[in-house]
């Protein structure tokens, strides 16, 4: 934490959270003297009651960890993904994905969004040339031609060349930028919770869709789960309203008995489920980052990697520029990031817009069909491989942070 209330930067950045201090952590490492401002405290956000959710975190996001030196501080936590089941309701029919069949190392990794918090707390101690002024709101911004000045209610004057909106859906850098956002909303709550298992989940992902919409069940360590159940809004209320005893008893009649007897452990939470994505990322001197640029349905557990992909394609761009003395808050350095991150980014909200409204019904016809097409893949050998390499991350123009190397 810096003591000076004025300070200069390379890169200002408005949001705290996994990509922003991920995108902290990967400049500063690289030479760039970085600013975050945000609103949480570290003891707030990586507080148990905080949040709740676990991510899945691809193959090649955990490489970019192990490049920016952040993965030994997040393997102890870490749940390898084995395998990947999914099943459409109770039918018999499914995709099963090995990794055993790749012969490349688990698909990805479970890691609580706590655990991942504190990792990156932990990195960023070790990290010179990184100012956060937490908690602190950020109260004005101007623009000139050569740089951006933020003031905090704090007290505390940032100017940088160049802010980054790492601030979430709702974006007050989006706002302040007059960047416009389309979204919408599917009617559909995200219910999460932590369970224990009886027996061994093996390292095994289940996804089963259901009506409502899917159901996931995302092994962590300990034999435990994070539970992802995905809800129809107007119902939402009354499951969170259940005693423990009741709703524990809805999470095990969903749920089966495959793996035995169900415990709830921790508490519950809920959250809308949404798609947005912003009319451009960047503008002068000014690039959003994650949730800020793009939102997308939990339904194929690829919200944090996209995020994390801009930011290593971020990274990339701005360390190439400022090593060659580029002005990095200029627009011919802001739109490689952006024209590198359009296409996969716009292609993946599409895809997994289009699965949930494929899945998240229960007309007999469309069933049918899904279930032949859940079918026909698992005897696909070729097509299995292709959607494995998905979901490692492995596919596209990757920036050299997701392949393990370091800049």
């Amino acid at each position: 934490m810096g003591k000076e209330k004025d300070i200069q930067a390379d890169v200002v950045i408005v949001g705290g959270g996994m990509a922003g201090l991920t995108s902290a952590i990967g400049l500063a490492t690289n030479g760039m003297k970085v600013a975050v401002i945000d609103i949480a405290a570290a003891d707030t956000t990586t507080a148990e009651s905080f949040d709740g959710r676990a991510c899945a975190l691809s193959y090649s996001t955990c490489q970019l960890f192990e490049a920016l030196d952040i993965w030994p501080h997040m393997e102890p936590y870490a749940q390898p993904i084995l395998e990947v089941r999914v099943t459409d309701g109770p039918g018999l029919l499914h995709t099963h994905l090995d990794h055993e069949d790749l012969g490349e190392g688990p698909l990805g990794h479970m890691l609580e969004n706590r655990h991942t918090r504190i990792a990156l707390y932990a990195r960023l101690s070790e990290v010179d040339n990184i100012n956060l002024i937490a908690p602190d709101k950020v109260k004005d911004i101007t623009r000139s031609a050569n740089k951006v000045t933020l003031t905090t209610e704090g007290g505390y004057t940032v100017e940088a060349p160049l802010l980054l909106g790492v601030d979430g859906r709702g974006s007050m850098v989006r706002e302040w930028a007059g960047i416009k956002v389309t979204k919408w909303g599917y009617k559909q709550d995200g219910i999460v919770c932590a369970v224990e298992f009886e027996h061994s989940h093996c390292g095994i992902a289940h996804e089963k869709f259901l009506p409502s919409g899917p159901f996931a069940i995302l092994p962590l360590t300990g034999n435990r789960a994070s539970l992802v159940w995905t809800e129809k809004d107007h119902l939402t209320k009354t499951i969170m309203g259940l005693s423990d005893r009741a709703f524990q008893s809805e999470v095990q009649r969903r749920m089966g008995d495959f793996l035995g007897g169900v415990k709830v452990v921790g508490g519950r939470w809920a959250f809308p489920l949404t798609l947005q994505f912003a009319e451009r990322f960047v503008d002068d001197r000014v690039a959003l980052v994650g949730d800020a640029a793009h939102g997308m349905h939990p339904i194929a557990g690829q919200g944090l990697n996209l995020a994390l992909r801009g930011v290593a394609a971020l990274i990339e761009v701005l360390v190439d520029a400022h090593r060659t003395g580029q002005n990095i808050g200029s627009k011919t350095v802001l739109r490689q990031y952006e024209q590198w991150r359009t296409t996969d980014t716009a292609a993946l909200l599409s895809v997994t817009d289009v699965l949930n409204r494929l899945f998240s019904n229960n007309i007999t016809p469309v069933r049918v069909a899904r279930d032949i097409g859940l079918a026909v893949t698992d005897q696909l050998p070729p097509l299995k491989n292709f959607m494995m390499q998905h979901a490692r991350g492995n596919v596209g123009d990757l920036p050299k942070l997701l392949q393990g190397q370091k800049l």
